[in-house]
């Protein structure tokens, strides 16, 4: 994974914290330009960290990295959902 295009995202999409705390969970930068970044950004975060890792980041998402949209089209992007059949959004549990 190319940490100089890492540490971009995280400047650029977690802002509330600096790239260095932010790099601490790469996942989770990942996932925040998966949702939030413009095309340019998105081809260039599938061209550096490939398919795979997407599938992984999507695969292990917390409640709230993802809105409806952003999940649906990640699913069908990478060919993990057919149409229809995009499994819920993940939700935190609150212990009773």
């Amino acid at each position: 994974m190319d940490t100089t295009d890492l540490s971009e995202f995280a400047a650029k999409y977690i802002w509330w914290k600096t790239p260095m705390e932010a790099l601490r969970f790469p996942r989770r930068v990942i996932a925040q330009v998966m949702e939030m970044g413009t095309f340019s950004d998105v081809q260039r975060l599938a061209e550096t960290v490939g398919d795979p890792l997407l599938i992984e980041v999507i695969r292990n998402a917390e409640a709230g990295w993802f809105s409806p949209p952003s999940w649906h089209y990640w699913h069908y992007r990478l060919h993990l959902s057919d149409v229809g059949k995009v499994p819920h959004l993940p939700v935190k549990v609150i212990p009773a």
